[in-house]
């Protein structure tokens, strides 16, 4: 049950990041209101806007849909910062943003996510959290909207979408780049496909329709969701779709798309609870890593790093507990949290462990886990030097260079930074050009390949003189 709220109305200083129009408690009257809380690291948070985009289409004629963002991350604060992660995964509901928890705490909400539903009378009645729980929140939606038009209150115009979109540019929120001697890869977030380019940016080929969708196909004629995570391995690229909750592989030779992991439906399965790698259910791959006949894949969603066997075709538990947490140990005595970015070099993977602000090393041979730097889910900040001082703010790019360096994608702190090996020192980049939540990066040719996710573009950084190059994708 939500607290008890005898008038309802939106607190003062929330900040509207996507209207002008601060929705009243009269307007409100007539329709049942959802309100959602969440914060856009959080990956239950992002699962819970596909259930909230199912019941607002559902009830479309009975339902205000509204979202409050309230941050763990100091870099969340700002109503600009909101905007984009809006814009990330189109909402066209009224957003505010409530860095103060002004409205968290009016109305009892005491985790992330949190739905809240009030009546047709605008009066908090119910409060649930987590996700996952789309079922009993359709349920009790129903019964209110049946109880207004028993009462003869209901309304059933339509809640106006609205709108501070993106400038159109040919990338929307990139998330990562895999750089080649020849080629770029990129994965176009927010358009729903992966592109193939030269290393000046003109674009050879495209994967994915551009549109939301899960199928098999050939180059455009296939569906992807939200692709973020790019390997390549031998003739082929693997793609983390995360929207998807599967992990596609692309045939480079003749282009054909189809699936290695996952059943295109969010799960929380084992490994050994289906015989096919296509018939367990995964909850938000991020990354994918190819490395002596193994794909890697990082699941933010279920705190885990997974192998699966290209030669065998068997899928394990590489590291993980599932907890969410950091702990060091062996394999499944190990936590992450909220995994992201991995690549491997020798005989270890190393993971930007985005929820616990470090970046962590897994040896393949005994799947030990180590942390390189950073102290634990609440311990973020920027600090560079030596490495008990290190402070990240949700990392979620790695890219390893063979003479010891670990490149990091230091996202929510705008930067670039560089972990060695030997000594944990670690260093930020002084660089002369303006870095937004970059969450990717590559090596190659020299270079330094960065998803500059929120500027919707990809640069490239010359490691020998700290140039810095913006790629005039698709232009």
């Amino acid at each position: 049950m939500a607290q008890q709220v005898d008038s309802f109305d939106f607190p003062a200083e929330l900040d509207w990041v996507n209207t002008s129009q601060v929705p009243q408690r009269d307007a409100l009257r007539g329709r049942a209101t959802l309100l959602y809380f969440w914060t856009y690291d959080c990956v239950n948070c992002v699962n819970l806007l596909a259930d909230v985009a199912w019941l607002e289409s559902r009830h479309h004629d009975g339902l205000c849909v509204i979202g409050v963002h309230t941050p763990r991350y100091d870099a969340q604060r700002t109503a600009a910062a909101v905007l984009k992660a809006v814009n990330r995964h189109g909402l066209r509901h009224p957003v505010a943003n409530d860095p103060g928890f002004a409205l968290w705490q009016k109305l009892g909400a005491q985790a992330w996510p949190s739905v809240v539903l009030l009546d047709t009378q605008a009066r908090p009645v119910a409060i649930y959290t987590g996700e996952g729980r789309r079922q009993e929140i359709d349920a009790r939606i129903s019964a209110l909207l049946d109880e207004a038009i028993a009462g003869d209150t209901r309304v059933y115009e339509n809640w106006p979408p609205v709108a501070r979109p993106e400038p159109h540019l040919p990338l929307a929120f990139p998330s990562r780049v895999v750089a080649t001697e020849r080629h770029l890869y990129i994965a176009d977030t927010a358009h729903h496909r992966v592109l193939e380019t030269t290393l000046d940016g003109n674009v050879l080929r495209q994967f994915g329709s551009g549109n939301a969708g899960y199928w098999d196909g050939r180059l455009a004629d296939c569906g992807l969701a939200s692709p973020q995570g790019l390997a390549l391995g031998k003739d082929c690229l693997y793609i983390a779709d995360t929207g998807n909750h599967a992990v596609r592989r692309v045939r480079l030779l003749a282009g054909d798309v189809d699936t290695v992991v996952g059943t295109g439906k969010i799960g929380r399965d084992r490994p050994q609870q289906h015989p096919e790698p296509t018939a367990v259910g995964l909850c938000a791959p991020v990354d994918v890593a190819v490395h002596n006949e193994h794909l890697y894949v990082s699941l933010a969603g279920q705190h885990q790093i997974w192998d699966l066997d290209l030669t065998r075709g068997t899928l394990d538990i590489l590291a993980g507990s599932g907890r969410f947490g950091l702990a060091d140990g062996a394999g499944a005595y190990a936590s992450f949290a909220q995994p992201a970015g991995i690549a491997a070099l020798g005989q270890a993977l190393f993971v930007a462990d985005a929820g616990a602000g470090a970046v962590r090393a897994i040896r393949l041979g005994d799947r030990q886990v180590t942390t390189l730097v950073g102290a634990g889910p609440w311990q973020f900040g920027d600090a560079a030097g030596r490495r008990d001082a290190v402070r990240l703010q949700h990392p979620q790019g790695v890219a390893v260079d063979p003479r010891g360096l670990v490149f990091v994608a230091d996202s929510y702190n705008d930067k670039l930074k560089a972990i060695n090996l030997k000594t944990g020192e670690t260093r930020s980049f002084s660089l002369p050009y303006r870095f937004q939540a970059p969450e990717g990066v590559s090596l190659s040719q020299g270079a330094l390949w960065v998803a500059n996710t929120n500027a919707h573009e990809i640069v490239r950084v010359d490691l020998g003189n700290g140039s810095c190059r913006r790629i005039p994708v698709g232009e």
